[in-house]
C-alpha cells in the first residue's frame, strides 16, 4: 500500500471508504488538497508560492473581464454624461446659491430655490441653463477618463503593482487627463447657469451671453484664454482625490460582490449599491476639499467691494447705455476685462459658506483648510456633507450602473457577431 493510500484510509471517514476505493480520484484530490494546505502553513517557501498562485489567479480573472478599450470609453462616456445631465438642475440651483451676488441672498434653501427658478424662468432656460456646454464637456471628458483609467490600471496590474494601488492611481491619472477638457466647459456652463436666460429679468448675475458660442468668444476676447481655466488648481485638488477614491472603492466593492454572488454578473441591486456607495464615500471623505474650493472661488475681497461701490456711484451719475449685444455689467458695475468672478467649476460644490464666515484671503488649499479648521472646527470642514453625499451617490450610481450595462450589451453583441461570422465561414 502506498503512502497516499494509507493517508487516505486514515483521513477519509469510514463511510467514504466504502463509497470509493482508497486509490480513487476523489480521495487522491482530497489528500493532495490537505497536504498542500499543511505545506502552506508549515513551509514559508511554499506559503510564498501559494500567495503567488493566488495573485496569478486574480490576474487571470481580471484579464478575462477586460473589455476592449473602445467599449470602455463609449460606455463610460454615455454613462457619465447621463449621470451629469440627470443632476444638472440640482447643479444649477447650487451654482445660483454659491454665486448669488445679492445681499441678502435671493436663493436660500434647496427646495425653495428649485421651485423659484422653475416658476420664474422655466425648465430649459432656467434649471437646465448651461446644459449645452455641460454635454459638450461631459461626453469627451468621460471618454478620456475611462480610456485613461483602463489603460493605466491594466498596465500597472500587469507590471505587478498591487490592485488597490492600481485602482487608486488609475483614477487619479484619469481625472487629470480629463481635466483639460471638462474645466473649460465647466466655466462656460457655470456662467450660463448663473445667467439663466438672455436678458434675465429675474436674476442679475453680471453675465448676459446670447449662447454658448457667444459666451466662449466674449470670455476669450475680454478676459483671455486663461479665464477658461479659472479655478483649475482648486478644482483638481478636489476632483483628483475624489476620482481616485471613488474607483478604488468601486473596484474593491465589486470584487467582494462577485465573490459573494459567485459570478461576474452581480445583479442590478448590487450594481446600484456598489456604484452609489463608492461615490458617496469618496464624496464624504473629500468634503473638506470641496468646502475650501468653494470658499476660495466665491470669497469677496473687501477692497474690491469698496472700489465697486465707488464705481457704481459714478456710473449712476452717467447716462451710459448698454447695448443689447454687450455683456451686462456685473452687480458691482464691472464690465469688459474687469468682469471676473470667483466661481465654482467642475462638479457642483455642495458647501455654501455660512453668513459671517471668515474670508480666507488665500489661494492655497492647504492654508485654507487650516484656517477653516482653526476658526470653524471640524464641522466647518464638513459643511454641506449631506447634500454632497446625495449628489455624488446618485451621479456615481447612475454612471457606473449604465457603464456596466452597456459593457454587457456590447460584449453580447460582439459574441453574437463573431458567432454569426464563424457559422458563415
Amino acid at each position: 500500500m502506498s503512502l497516499t493510500s494509507w493517508l487516505a484510509n486514515l483521513l477519509v471517514p469510514s463511510q467514504g471508504r466504502h463509497l470509493a476505493p482508497a486509490d480513487g480520484p476523489n480521495t487522491q484530490t482530497f489528500v493532495e488538497q490537505y497536504v498542500n494546505e499543511e505545506n502552506v502553513h508549515t513551509y514559508p517557501g511554499r506559503r510564498k508560492e501559494h500567495v503567488r498562485a493566488m495573485e496569478e489567479q486574480e490576474e487571470e480573472e481580471d484579464g478575462e473581464g477586460r473589455p476592449p478599450y473602445l467599449h470602455s470609453m463609449i460606455a463610460g462616456g454615455i454613462g457619465g454624461t447621463t449621470g451629469d445631465l440627470l443632476m444638472h438642475s440640482i447643479d444649477t440651483v447650487k451654482t445660483r446659491q454659491q454665486g448669488d451676488p445679492h445681499i441678502p441672498p435671493k436663493y436660500t434653501s434647496m427646495s425653495s430655490s428649485y421651485s423659484q427658478i422653475f416658476r420664474q424662468e422655466g425648465f430649459r432656460k432656467g434649471l437646465y441653463s448651461g446644459v449645452t456646454p455641460a454635454f459638450l464637456g461631459s461626453f469627451p471628458g468621460t471618454i478620456i477618463f475611462f480610456g485613461t483609467y483602463e489603460y493605466s490600471k491594466r498596465h500597472m496590474i500587469d507590471a505587478g503593482i498591487h490592485h488597490s494601488l492600481a485602482y487608486l492611481a488609475g483614477g487619479f491619472l484619469a481625472d487629470f487627463a480629463a481635466s483639460f477638457v471638462y474645466v473649460p466647459s465647466e466655466v462656460l456652463k457655470t456662467r450660463l447657469q448663473l445667467q439663466g436666460r438672455y436678458n434675465n429679468p429675474f436674476f442679475n448675475s453680471g453675465y448676459n451671453y446670447r449662447s454658448t458660442i457667444d459666451a466662449a468668444k466674449t470670455i476669450i476676447r475680454q478676459e483671455g484664454v486663461s479665464a477658461l481655466f479659472h479655478g483649475y488648481k482648486a478644482t483638481i485638488f478636489r476632483d483628483l482625490p475624489f476620482s481616485a477614491l471613488q474607483f478604488a472603492f468601486y473596484e474593491q466593492e465589486r470584487k467582494v460582490a462577485k465573490d459573494w454572488v459567485g459570478s461576474r454578473d452581480i445583479g442590478l441591486s448590487l450594481e446600484i449599491f456598489t456604484g452609489a456607495t463608492a461615490g458617496g464615500m469618496a464624496g464624504v471623505i473629500t468634503c473638506p476639499l470641496d468646502v475650501v474650493k468653494t470658499r476660495i472661488q466665491t470669497q469677496h475681497n473687501p477692497q474690491e467691494d469698496v472700489s465697486t461701490v465707488r464705481s457704481t456711484n459714478i456710473q449712476q451719475q452717467s447716462t451710459h447705455k448698454i447695448s443689447p449685444q454687450s455683456p451686462m455689467p456685473s452687480p458691482g458695475g464691472l464690465s469688459g476685462s474687469q468682469q471676473r468672478r470667483l466661481i465654482s467649476t467642475s462638479s457642483p460644490s455642495t458647501s455654501t459658506p455660512r453668513p459671517g464666515s471668515v474670508n480666507l484671503d488665500t489661494s492655497s488649499v492647504i492654508t485654507g483648510l487650516r484656517l477653516i479648521y482653526r476658526t470653524e472646527g471640524i464641522s466647518g470642514c464638513f459643511r454641506g456633507v449631506g447634500p454632497r453625499f446625495v449628489w455624488t451617490s446618485v451621479q456615481s450610481g447612475t454612471m457606473l450602473v449604465l457603464y456596466q450595462a452597456l459593457l454587457r450589451q456590447m460584449e453580447a453583441h460582439t459574441l453574437m457577431t463573431d458567432g454569426e461570422g464563424g457559422s458563415i465561414v
